[in-house]
Parts: structure tokens; sequence; C-alpha cells
């Protein structure tokens, strides 16, 4: 088989992406209001359901480099695949809060294995010089995987069921695609792929320091993500074919955050932060003061979504690069973080919407984002890909 060019791979991986964390993981959040409606369950319920994709990616991440070692890119991919498939079958299927919860579990740990098998991958198929923008283009096929799902939305409107179930069908042939054109093993170096290699000594507060960001991110973000939809519908009076606007808006505006490593390599990685996480308080305040206004709700989902892919990427080529000898492991030092700031976030903010009200949760997670933005001077710098192997650029 001819081996994938950097183009091909950048295009497949965020396929690949935008069915684990586009349409198995992030776009629970749109279909909140209707399965909430029909499911009967409480805020609070629905917060803890969310919660269990955070966990099970948890899980899974700790496992992923091992099992990516193990079986190679292509295979690590298509267990991602096959556990998204069996998740979203299972959601579309749910008729109560544990089935619901199951489904969510398994899809977690769909996009628990994709990326690091993605990221190894990548370190055999894409030259050095490329591998930043890469893995960031990857990374944006979440934002894709929004945007597929918003039509779904609109043609269906309510249908959640209907719409897992042609989720489930996009999963099915990303498996197939994965199984057909990924590289079967990604040979890094066999002395450096072992996932029990110790970080060395003099990268570990860098590896810690990007860690405590990506948990402070991921627990400021949880708001928008869970229950931005659910705001607009209770409190500004939406419907939910707008809350489909709302995450195609954020989809498509998420796509931008494939030129952050472009940007971190000019304006320097803790000013990109910065920068980013102003703009992630400015969309969580927006969308709480006006959910009843149509034009500035847009304008925050607009803002939240470039911003949110942009800090994801700028994490996951910041953990590449600083764990360029296990590449498998790179992707899941800041993604985990995020995911365990996510599944306290989203049980916490549920909490608060019960006890305290939108405004009052939103109000508080923006000022948490704020205040992560106000010390992004201590975010660990990182050489370019192409620095690092004395590439010319």
């Amino acid at each position: 088989m001819k081996p994938i060019s950097a183009t091909g791979f950048a295009v497949l991986g965020a396929v690949l992406i935008a069915i684990a964390y586009g349409l198995a993981r992030y776009a629970y959040g749109v279909f909140v209001p209707s399965i909430r409606d029909e499911l009967g369950l409480s805020s609070e319920v629905m917060g803890m359901v969310g919660s269990l994709a955070f966990i099970s990616f948890c899980l899974a991440s700790v496992v992923a480099p091992l099992t990516v070692d193990r079986l190679g890119s292509r295979y690590g991919a298509v267990l991602a695949g096959v556990f998204a498939v069996a998740g979203l079958t299972l959601i579309g299927a749910a008729g109560d809060a544990i089935a619901l919860g199951t489904g969510v579990f398994l899809c977690g740990i769909s996009t628990g294995l994709m990326m690091p098998a993605l990221s190894a991958g990548a370190q055999t198929a894409v030259r050095p010089h490329l591998r930043g923008r890469v893995n960031a283009v990857m990374n944006a096929g979440t934002s894709f995987g929004l945007v597929l799902c918003v039509p779904v939305v609109l043609l269906i409107s309510g249908a959640w069921r209907l719409a897992y179930g042609s989720f489930a069908v996009f999963a099915a042939v990303g498996v197939v695609a994965a199984l057909a054109l990924l590289p079967s093993v990604s040979r890094v170096r066999d002395t450096m792929t072992s996932a029990q290699a110790p970080v060395p000594a003099g990268r570990r507060a860098a590896v810690i320091s990007l860690s405590l960001f990506s948990f402070a991110m991921g627990l400021g973000s949880s708001a928008y993500w869970i229950f931005a939809p659910d705001l607009v519908v209770e409190i500004g009076g939406g419907s939910d074919r707008f809350t489909a606007w709302l995450w195609l808006v954020v989809g498509v505006a998420g796509l931008a955050g494939a030129w952050v490593s472009d940007l971190a390599d000019r304006i320097g990685a803790p000013a990109t932060q910065a920068l980013a996480l102003l703009g992630l308080c400015m969309a969580t305040i927006l969308v709480a003061i006006a959910p009843g206004e149509p034009w500035l709700a847009l304008a925050s989902a607009a803002v939240f979504g470039w911003m949110f892919m942009s800090l994801t990427g700028l994490y996951l080529v910041t953990g590449v690069r600083l764990l360029r000898d296990r590449p498998s492991l790179g992707p899941v030092v800041p993604f985990l973080a995020i995911t365990v700031g996510q599944a306290v976030g989203s049980t916490g903010v549920g909490w608060l919407i019960g006890q305290a009200g939108y405004l009052e949760a939103f109000a508080v997670f923006a000022a948490i984002i704020l205040a992560v933005a106000l010390v992004s001077f201590l975010f660990p710098r990182t050489d370019s890909d192409a620095a690092a192997q004395g590439v010319p650029s």
C-alpha cells in the first residue's frame, strides 16, 4: 500500500477526530434539551451523564499509550472507532439514564484512544517540520464533527434518536477508512516507545505546568459545552433548531484553530494561550447575559469555538513537543488533564445551576477562565518541530 501523504494523513485524522470528538463526545451538548425532555431527567442528572464521557476518557487515556504501542496506529484507531459505533448506537436506543450514561461512557473511551493512535501514526507518516501543523489540523476535526452534526439536527429537529443512529453510521464508515488507509504500525525509535519509560526529569516541571493549565481550561469551558444550548432554550426561549445553528457556528469557527501551531511559533505559546483564554472568557459571559439575543449568542459561539479549538490544539502540540520520544503519550497528558477538568466542571456547573441559576453559574466559570489567563506567562515554552529536528522551516 502506498504510504499516506502528510496532507492525506491530516485530512483522514481530522475526519476520525470529527467522529470521536465532534460526534461521539461534544455533540451531546446540543441534544441535552431534547434528551432531558423525553427521558424526564434533571439538569443535575444530565450534567452527571455528561461527566461520564470525561471519566471514561480519563480511564482510556491511562492505557492508551500502551494500547497504541501494542496495536499500532491503524488498529488503535480502529478500536477507538468501534467504541464510538457502540456508544452512539446505545445512546440512540437509550430509554433511561443508565442506558444513556453507558453509551456516553463508551463514547468517552473512543475519544481517549483516538488521538494517541493518530499522533503516533503522524510520527511515522509525517516529516518532522510538518508534524505540529498536522496535529493541529487533526485536532480541528472536532469542529468538523460539530459542523457535520448540525444538518442532521436541522433536518430532524428534536429526533435525537435518529440523529445518533446516523452518527453511528458515520462512525462505522470511519472504522473502515482507518483500517484501509492508516499505517499499520508506528515504529518510532523502538527504544523510546515503551509506555513504561519515565518522563525526562528536565521536562517534568513543564509537563506538570501544561497539565495544570489544561485542567483549568477544561474546567472553565465545561459550562459552555454542556449547558450553553440548554441556557439558550430555557432562559433565552430559543428552539432546538437554533441550538443546532449555535453548534454550527462553534464548529465552523473552531476550524480556525488549525493554525494555532503557526501562531504559537510566531508570538509564543504563553501569549497565544492568554489571548485565547480571554476570548473564551468573553464568550462565556456573552452567552450568559444575552441568551435571548440570537446574534449575540451566535457571536459568542463563534468566539468560543475558535478559542477552544485553538487552546486544545496548542496543548496538543505542546504535549507532543515536550514528549517527542513518546508520541502516543504526548496527546494524553494535556487531553487527560482537560477531561478531568471537564468532568469536575460538568458536575459542578449542573449543581450550581440548580442552586443559583444559569447566569451566576456561567459567571463563576468565566471568572475561572480569566484567572488562568492572567498567569499565562507560566505556560511552558517549546521549540518548533523544525528547530528541534534541525530541519529548515
